[in-house]
């Protein structure tokens, strides 16, 4: 099956790999391994006398060492639960407190990761040096060094507690959340509209081709189109003399059913051709905001949303949402918005890509808090202020919906 290993699909697979719980522990399990049987091998090479020169290594006979390594193991086991059953407590609050939206950013943390993985490893490292301490007659064997650094890991791993303990309490607070998801917002923007206002225009293609009689190519999985491949598809389409109408954008749910992409070509394609030009389009179960801008700044909007409801109200947690998303829409307002074409070196018309409207996106994400600020002033006329904000650093861009919205929050501002 032809298909493309770009670097859009090695990012999707690695933020896929980043959000889960077991990748990064299974590395430093699997880096536990490798160096209890080296640190035991070192031992083995090492001269009784060489001991005496690190005065850090504790020499113990067979009970001693065996005594340590099992007090190390069994106390990062039971912490390691501990932590276990703290995280999945923090996701659960997470979950009903912001949303279900919420619980990516804490699972894919690596400070969670990189604790649990801590606590594992020791586990694992101390587990395979115990089995290689000797004290049977005639063949006695104790890893001198490999039990230090089992004490080493040990201490580590009490400072990683404690670490563990400070960063849980952060990482809830809505302030880090809401600069986590602002900082995420601000790479999705750049990514997606890298040219500022003033940049050269790029060229146009005119009208568009009429994809009417083109080829229609359909999903054969259903689910969210995370990201496309962009760089594989002009390469594709320029290597088959095609022009491609991408119908399905990131953040769109297709079925079975749906269109994916529209194709101009020439002559039929064949299947393994067909899986190919489908490969350029990333599906998953769930959204993510690595090329989906709405996705991002909708996680904004559904904690303040959470704050205005009758069984929260908490309209200062909704106040800073307004001012996260006044940063995210203002940057936005800064960037210009890409052509609908893309063309190969040749000036040849191969792609057409409706891009993401700034106006529809900043427009919906402030009527969608407008709706349930009911009638708190502060909340109104934050909303005012930030829209009036927005539309003034977006002046060489169409702002009617966000005019109309600014005189409406005023209105109801004014009354409060």
């Amino acid at each position: 099956m032809r298909s493309f290993l770009s670097a859009t699909r090695l990012i999707s697979i690695w933020e896929l790999l980043r959000g889960s719980f077991w990748f990064l522990p299974s590395l430093m399990a699997a880096g536990a391994v490798i160096l209890s049987f080296g640190a035991v091998q070192l031992d083995a090479a090492m001269e009784a006398d060489t001991y005496g020169r690190f005065e850090f290594i504790y020499l113990f006979g067979p009970e001693g060492a065996r005594a340590i390594l099992s007090a190390v193991a069994t106390s990062m086991i039971t912490v390691a639960g501990l932590t276990f059953s703290i995280t999945m407590l923090t996701l659960q609050l997470a979950s009903s407190q912001f949303g279900p939206r919420l619980l990516r950013n804490f699972m894919r943390d690596r400070g969670n990761q990189v604790v649990l993985g801590t606590f594992i490893s020791t586990f694992v490292y101390c587990l395979l040096v115990l089995r290689t301490v000797k004290g049977v007659e005639g063949a006695s064997f104790v890893p001198h060094l490999a039990v230090a650094i089992g004490v080493v890991l040990a201490v580590a791993g009490l400072a990683v507690l404690i670490y563990f303990i400070h960063h849980t309490a952060t990482s809830i607070r809505i302030e880090t959340l809401l600069a986590s998801l602002a900082d995420e917002t601000a790479a999705t923007i750049d990514r997606l509209f890298p040219e500022r206002l003033g940049d050269e225009e790029p060229e146009t293609a005119g009208e568009p081709p009429d994809f009417q009689t083109g080829l229609i190519l359909r999903p054969q999985t259903s689910g969210y189109v995370q990201s496309v491949d962009s760089g594989a598809l002009l390469r594709m389409a320029t290597e088959e003399d095609w022009i491609v109408n991408v119908v399905a954008r990131p953040g769109t749910f297709v079925t079975e059913r749906d269109p994916l992409l529209q194709v101009l070509a020439t002559t039929a394609p064949d299947e393994e051709t067909l899986d190919g030009l489908r490969s350029t389009l990333i599906i998953g179960i769930e959204r993510t905001p690595y090329q989906d801008l709405d996705f991002s700044i909708r996680r904004v909007v559904e904690i303040a949303q959470r704050a205005l409801s009758p069984g929260l109200n908490d309209p200062t947690t909704a106040l800073y949402c307004i001012d996260r998303l006044r940063e995210a829409t203002m940057r936005l307002a800064e960037r210009r918005t890409p052509s609908s074409y893309r063309h190969d070196d040749e000036g040849q018309l191969r792609i057409v890509a409706e891009p993401v409207s700034f106006e529809k996106v900043a427009a919906s994400a402030f009527a969608a808090i407008a709706h349930y600020a009911g009638s708190d002033p502060d909340v109104l006329e934050a909303l005012a202020a930030a829209v009036e904000a927005v539309s003034a650093a977006a002046s060489d861009k169409d702002c009617a919906k966000l005019l109309a919205l600014r005189q409406s929050l005023r209105a109801r501002a004014v009354r409060q």
